[in-house]
């Protein structure tokens, strides 16, 4: 059954309230509902949570931007070290319209213990505004993260984007889409670059309307119709309709469920024709949550970090 709460953010300025904000709020999909539903067909498997006992470390509820009078956050998890790292922008699932940032701060906690500086973003899902709306969002975050590199000890010419599943595509059609302003909040810190250099597609698809997608209700709620009512707006959202020879080295990480790759052959194409560096690798029998249970997230875990060390060769 899906739930759909109404949160109120009231914002604060020496002591008197400067706008209040009213976010619809779908909590449908979960890490434990997510649990709950592979444990059926899994029944060893294991939820992935934060570790109490961490080297890292965490900054919770950092506002990137507010619009409108509503504040978008991020959190930040790195190790104590003297030198700048690369950064990774986690962009969750959950189909455009539910799920919420704390499902990947494990995997962000876990990275940032491999030397990586995480950051698991907020973005404003279908019930809150339609696309490209969230996407100019993560692109925001990226950005708000490249200004403050150096508080973060952040190298700002290496920044990845990892999404899971409707977060996969997200950051494909961001990596895909460097350089291009249709995607960017221009008015949002117009001197920084949304650009980023590493893409992780964590099953996610990369066209909405290919012969094996079987995209519907979720990604029409996201994308203002049907793909009959809209078909511009489906083609203009998939990232295989940008990639290009200015796409970053990616990596594809999928499970055996077919709908979740279409589009990524074709992308792969591409990236082969201009020599762009890439990896598929596949998870069998597991569910299409993968990354967020055990015995999977390790090596999903291993995966993102052999990729970026060797795409990030110095690091």
């Amino acid at each position: 059954m899906k739930i759909v709460f109404k949160i109120v953010f009231v914002l604060f300025s020496m002591g008197n309230a400067m706008a209040q904000y009213t976010v619809p709020l779908d909590t449908s999909y979960t890490s434990q509902s997510a649990f709950l539903k592979a444990q059926k067909k899994y029944p060893a498997v294991e939820l992935v949570t934060l570790k109490e006992r961490s080297k890292v470390n965490e900054q919770r509820d950092i506002v990137y931007k507010i619009i409108e009078g509503r504040a978008l956050h991020l959190d930040a998890f790195s190790k104590s070290q003297k030198t700048i790292k690369p950064a990774i922008i986690l962009v969750h699932g959950g189909g455009w319209k539910s799920g919420n940032r704390t499902m990947l701060q494990p995997l962000a906690q876990q990275l940032a213990e491999k030397g990586w500086v995480s950051f698991t973003v907020e973005y404003r899902l279908s019930l809150e505004a339609q696309f490209p709306e969230g996407i100019k969002d993560v692109k925001s975050a990226v950005k708000y993260v490249r200004k403050n590199a150096e508080d973060f000890g952040v190298d700002a010419s290496k920044m990845a984007v990892l999404g899971c599943s409707s977060g996969a595509q997200m950051a494909s059609l961001i990596a895909a889409t460097n350089g291009n302003s249709e995607f960017d909040d221009v008015d949002y810190l117009p001197e920084i670059s949304s650009n980023v250099e590493a893409l992780i597609n964590i099953d996610g698809i990369l066209a909405f309307h290919h012969p094996i997608s079987e995209e519907g209700t979720l990604a029409s709620e996201w994308l203002g119709g049907t793909y009959q009512e809209r078909p511009e707006i489906w083609h203009q959202a998939s990232a295989l309709s940008h990639v290009s020879r200015n796409t970053t080295p990616s990596l594809f990480i999928k499970s055996d469920f077919d709908r979740f790759q279409a589009g990524r052959e074709e992308f792969v194409a591409v990236l082969k024709q201009n020599n762009i560096y890439y990896e598929v690798k596949s998870i069998h029998n597991a569910p299409h949550t993968f990354w967020l249970f055990q015995p999977w997230f390790d090596e999903v875990l291993e995966c993102v970090d052999q990729f970026l060390k060797t795409v990030f060769s110095n690091n």
